[in-house]
């Protein structure tokens, strides 16, 4: 259980409490049309995207790749997932990994 503490009504969490993904980023292409982007991480089947988005208009000229080295462009919509995406490796139709810089700010 996370320990929270209350000053000023503002609510802090204790720093080595805090656990921060260390997955790759990567544009995640899930079965039905679901496009995700976020922390990739990957024990066995189970899979989870941590600080992700659904990626709801590409908003792009050059498709998903210029998403993933250039970042988000003028007319991409992204939703931001709260919490943790999990699915199973089965659903996973492609992956496309990300440079990072572009998208230091977009999630």
């Amino acid at each position: 259980m996370v320990k929270v503490i209350k000053i000023d009504d503002v609510e802090y969490i204790r720093k080595d409490e805090i656990t921060i993904p260390e997955g790759d980023l990567k544009i995640v292409i899930l079965q039905r049309g679901w496009i995700m982007i976020g922390r990739f991480e990957r024990k066995g089947n189970d899979c989870k995207l941590f600080n992700s988005s659904t990626i709801r208009s590409w908003g792009t000229t050059k498709g998903l790749g210029q998403l993933a080295k250039e970042g988000p462009q003028t007319n991409t919509k992204l939703d931001k997932n709260y919490g943790v995406v999990e699915f199973d490796y089965l659903t996973v139709c492609a992956m496309i990994s990300c440079e990072e810089k572009p998208w230091e700010n977009a999630l």
